[in-house]
């Protein structure tokens, strides 16, 4: 039997998607959650995330992780295959579901880590880098957008 490769966790907006054309839709003193995840379909990709994707995806499975809601789901499986990063498995925010990202995400990190060895988990949000850190679990820190 083959022996399992570790996991790389990579979140989308603000890592591999560029997220700030939309931005201005939770920005202002209302948040239009759904105006700014069905622009997202007019993200263009960011090259260092790009990069990063495909030297993980050497020696390790990739895992899209996003808070994107699940609704979404066609919309951005479409966008990951256009842009070359289609084939992994996609894990998306349940429709409904108001936790913050940060905990949302810690919750299925938990999860993957009865299933696989996690080797590293990008993310360009601080609050979701700082929980997972404090699980052990390495992070890296997707700066291209700040």
């Amino acid at each position: 039997m083959a022996e399992q490769r570790a996991v790389a966790v990579i979140d989308i907006d603000g890592v591999v998607a560029d997220a700030r054309h939309r931005v201005h839709h939770i920005t202002a003193g209302h948040r239009d959650w759904d105006r700014f995840f069905a622009a997202a379909v007019d993200d263009p990709p960011h090259p260092e995330g790009l990069a990063l994707v495909a030297t993980l995806t050497v020696d390790h499975d990739v895992v899209f992780l996003t808070g994107r809601p699940s609704r979404y789901r066609s919309m951005t499986e479409r966008w990951l295959s256009d842009h070359a990063l289609g084939g992994h498995r996609l894990i998306m925010r349940p429709d409904g579901d108001r936790r913050r990202a940060a905990r949302f995400k810690l919750d299925v990190i938990d999860a993957l880590r009865l299933e696989r060895q996690i080797d590293v988990v990008v993310d360009d949000d601080r609050d979701v880098l700082a929980a997972i850190d404090e699980r052990g679990v390495p992070t890296f820190a997707a700066t291209w957008e700040a």
